[in-house]
């Protein structure tokens, strides 16, 4: 069932809602974001994260993204938008065929080159991710734009690591790395209730789209590019365009910090 969704013209987003019919319900993910329709809410906090180097545990080509999976430890995001502590599960990231299309959110309708999702659950009321994963309050997933420009030293681990994990289902050992050095100087945010990306696009995610973007080079993004959403002795199709598009706001509403 996993792979019966992808990103192909037979299997892409636009396919998504046959198999999995919240693909059309009232909180999907992504939207665009227009700032200066984003309300501001006093009641919104500063985002304080916290991670552990030594728990990254692996890096895998899941046949749709790049993902680096932490193990459960001192990994917490609190304050923000949300209540109590919420740990990171994973990282992984969405990119286009070209150095200017591919985040799944945009800004005033304008792509990045691509996105990073860190994915956290909600610890303080739920056992586990999957339990997390079916209730409103979660997931919580902080949002980061990567833009083409100078290279980025901090990225560079993840992308020397694809070489190991070329083919879908390969995965390599991937350790002390920590995942704070992906963000922006900046952790302002818009928020606001969405869904998982992907299916089953269940709609238990605190999205925090952070406003500051990071920096990736061009031959950075090449590498991206060069990973495959197939198995070994397949005929290689190379992994781009995985993101989907923007989803209707419908009755929403983004909230911004500061």
């Amino acid at each position: 069932m996993a792979h019966d969704w992808g990103y192909g013209h037979h299997n892409g987003p636009s396919t998504w809602s046959k198999s999995f019919p919240i693909a059309d319900g009232p909180r999907q993910s992504p939207i665009n974001i227009v700032p200066d329709q984003a309300q501001h809410d006093p009641s919104l906090k500063p985002l304080s994260i916290k991670y552990d180097p030594s728990t990254a545990n692996g890096i895998l080509n899941n046949g749709h993204s790049v993902q680096v999976s932490f193990a459960d430890g001192d990994n917490s995001l609190t304050g923000g938008p949300v209540q109590g502590t919420y740990r990171l599960a994973q990282f992984h990231f969405h990119w286009g065929s070209t150095d200017h299309h591919g985040s799944e959110h945009t800004i005033h309708g304008k792509p990045f080159a691509a996105e990073l999702h860190l994915v956290h659950w909600n610890a303080d009321k739920y056992a586990n991710m999957a339990e997390a994963a079916k209730n409103p309050d979660g997931l919580a997933v902080v949002g980061v734009f990567l833009q083409v420009g100078s290279s980025n030293p901090q990225l560079q681990p993840v992308v020397d690591a694809m070489a190991d994990i070329q083919n879908m289902g390969t995965q390599h050992t991937f350790s002390n790395f920590n995942p704070s050095t992906l963000l922006p100087n900046s952790l302002d945010y818009w928020t606001y209730d969405g869904s998982l990306t992907t299916p089953p696009l269940l709609e238990s995610v605190t999205w925090i789209v952070l406003k500051e973007h990071i920096s990736v080079s061009h031959e950075q993004m090449a590498k991206f590019r060069s990973l495959l959403f197939t198995k070994e002795g397949q005929h290689p199709c190379h992994m781009q365009n995985n993101f989907r598009p923007p989803q209707p706001l419908k009755d929403r509403k983004v909230r911004v910090y500061p």
